[in-house]
């Protein structure tokens, strides 16, 4: 039973991990939020019941996401922390209940606002000026994108506040106006649609270029004030911040109790559709600042917020055909084209279907109404069809046989339940995995987009990885092509040329070796330091590795037995791309960090970064929270709940200095 347990977590641990990979590093929603919560809460409520299989590196204990290399790295002063949620009533009533508990006969109100669908953001003022604008990041650590963000006409760039430090956080946006621009555009230009307001406001914000930010109008509402020692309410001072020229909510209004609360709560979903911009949900809050220390936080969120989530919006409309779409793995996704439908704010006419097992079991069949689910603002899901006497009449549906793309017959890969095309000819194939090899994860080599890669493989300039790193003798081609030009290709090369150096587990990432993903990539290069190294491992040895397993060890054996992947390995030698782990320092030895746990809090000298890489080039383990497992704790100023925490459990607690004593 208890080995059940501890797989069940896992599973979900590993789920959650991917869709969490997706969002914060590609800009991608894979599933809605429902489904997102629903996973999150069960497995919140296994690690609670059995805490036992509670660990540092579980999602439960982090807050947010990851970094682009190319913004640098700021150390918010307080942690920028997320909210618990709310799903209905009784989790709002369960809320005020604790609160109640907390607080005993002290009076209190509650703020409710709408819950912006952006992307966080925190604006430090510097003597009246803006100084620094830093995104969540992963609640500790944001990025600097104090640029970017100065394009945004609704941000003040001076305020007036001459004091050292003043800090206001809010939630970047863009209205649905503008988001139906942008995507207009992008569709005449043949590019990637953003899938919605949110992905497109994330992925504008993380632009090297401002001038594409100035473009795309982004919006900010303020949603919080730092500095809130000289107020009383949050109200008093978002009416403040207003007058600072910040745009604070208009639909933002105290409740005197919990049953006022659900009252204003139905007020803002009935305006929804109407709105100007996106919300998923609303955001209530103890008004009162004095009673925030009382209520208190736990490592992931303040105690005296929640964020009440909308329900998943459901339509019926017309399923007009079923279409199958192939991945970089061969991966069969059948989709559903749809008589457009407007849901959630926006017009769709397509949801996904998943694969073939989830339309014969929902006995789905072209030309019947069905029930359709979109929560989060993303691609919307099919999740029933209604049986009426149209539906009786409707043939069968009959799953694929052959690629789309290839025409090759499909197959089945125990224990999967999905298709696959496993033709090496397959031309989807070759440019989805060519397009995962030059993403930001793997290679990040820019401006190798999809639509390039398309035309280069048409070409016949790139058939696999090897040939991205022959562009170069095709430069005068290259040159030709339209919309390319010289100053193009000279960047597009440059960038490839600087990617031949990267580190072995980006490279063992971008290959596209099915269940290996960037940290099981991290794990095998750091551990084995060179890709001859990996190709020689037995599936034995790799499925005993810690966090690897044996899914994971068969697909990389299997993977090195193709001839062909072996030879393209040996041309990448050839070429002198780096297939070596390159740490991101120097690394050592030392008995008293060594294979010991850390964790870092509080604010510090240098970035949490720094002593991150720092620690792990001495062999440490560098966890996210406090454990009875930790053995250090790295405090800096205002350590929080996790200096409480290790004080508890007796964890050693050292500062910067005690720590370069310990490496000396």
């Amino acid at each position: 039973m208890s080995e059940k347990i501890k797989l069940k977590i896992n599973e979900l641990k590993q789920k959650i991990n991917e869709w969490n990979l997706s969002y914060y590093e590609q800009q991608i929603s894979p599933v809605d939020d429902s489904e997102f919560d629903k996973t999150l809460s069960e497995l919140i409520l296994l690690e609670t019941e059995f805490p036992q299989y509670l660990t540092s590196d579980s999602p439960t204990q982090k807050v947010g996401g990851s970094f682009d290399l190319n913004f640098n790295k700021y150390t918010h002063k307080t942690p920028m922390l997320s909210l618990s949620n709310a799903f209905n009533e009784d989790d709002l009533k369960t809320f005020d209940n604790q609160i109640k508990k907390e607080l005993g006969n002290k009076k209190y109100t509650y703020f409710v606002e709408p819950k912006i669908d952006g992307l966080s953001i925190s604006l430090i003022y510097k003597n009246t000026k803006l100084h620094k604008a830093i995104t969540r990041g992963d609640g500790v650590v944001g990025e600097d994108v104090s640029q970017n963000v100065k394009m945004i006409t609704s941000i003040p760039k001076t305020i007036a506040d001459n004091s050292d430090y003043f800090e206001v956080r809010g939630e970047v946006y863009l209205s649905k106006n503008e988001f139906e621009r942008i995507n207009s555009e992008r569709f005449r230009q043949g590019e990637k649609l953003f899938a919605n307001p949110r992905n497109a406001a994330a992925g504008t914000l993380r632009q090297l270029d401002s001038q594409i930010v100035k473009e795309r109008n982004l919006d900010a509402w303020i949603y919080f004030l730092m500095n809130k020692e000289n107020f009383t309410t949050h109200q008093s001072s978002l009416e403040a911040l207003s007058g600072f020229g910040f745009m604070v909510n208009p639909l933002g209004t105290q409740a005197n109790d919990i049953n006022g609360v659900i009252e204003v709560i139905k007020s803002i979903s009935n305006q929804r559709e109407d709105l100007e911009y996106e919300i998923d949900g609303i955001v209530i809050k103890v008004n009162e600042f004095d009673h925030y220390d009382s209520i208190g936080y736990t490592s992931k969120f303040p105690k005296w917020a929640i964020a009440y989530k909308f329900p998943a919006e459901i339509k019926t409309t017309k399923l007009l055909d079923i279409f199958p779409t192939i991945g970089r793995t061969g991966k069969v996704t059948y989709n559903a084209k749809l008589k457009p439908v407007k849901l959630a704010g926006t017009t769709v006419g397509a949801a996904t279907l998943h694969n073939a097992s989830f339309i014969i079991d929902r006995e789905v069949r072209i030309g019947s109404d069905v029930r359709v689910k979109k929560a989060g603002d993303i691609i919307p899901e099919v999740i029933s069809v209604i049986k009426d006497e149209k539906y009786e009449t409707l043939p069968v549906w009959v799953e694929s046989t052959n690629c789309p793309d290839c025409n090759s017959e499909l197959q089945r890969i125990e224990p999967e339940v999905d298709q696959f095309c496993v033709s090496d000819n397959c031309v989807r194939r070759i440019i989805r995995g060519l397009e995962h090899f030059v993403s930001r994860d793997a290679q990040n080599i820019e401006g190798l987009s999809i639509k390039l890669i398309e035309k280069f493989h048409e070409k016949k300039y790139v058939n696999n990885v090897a040939d991205i790193f022959k562009l170069s003798n095709h430069k005068s081609e290259l040159i030709k092509l339209d919309k390319m030009g010289e100053r193009s290709v000279d960047n597009l090369l440059s960038s490839i040329d600087s990617s031949k150096n990267k580190s072995l587990e980006k490279l063992l990432f971008g290959l596209g070796i099915r269940h290996v993903g960037k940290k099981s990539a991290f794990i095998l290069s750091k551990k084995y330091r060179t890709m001859d190294s990996i190709m020689l491992l037995s599936e034995i040895e790799l499925s005993e590795i810690r966090d690897i397993g044996p899914t994971v060890a068969k697909s990389v054996c299997d993977w090195f037995k193709v001839e062909k992947n072996i030879s393209m390995i040996n041309e990448l030698k050839s070429m002198n791309i780096n297939l070596e782990y390159k740490p991101a320092m120097e690394e050592k030895t030392n008995e008293q960090i060594t294979h010991r746990t850390f964790v870092i809090t509080g604010t510090l000298s240098k970035s949490r970064n720094y002593y991150k890489d720092l620690l792990i080039s001495y062999g440490a383990n560098v966890a996210n929270s406090v454990s009875k497992n930790t053995d250090y704790l790295l405090a800096g100023e205002e350590a929080g709940s996790k200096l409480d925490k290790a004080t508890k459990l007796g964890v050693r607690i050292i500062n910067e200095e005690e720590l370069f004593n310990i490496i000396n």
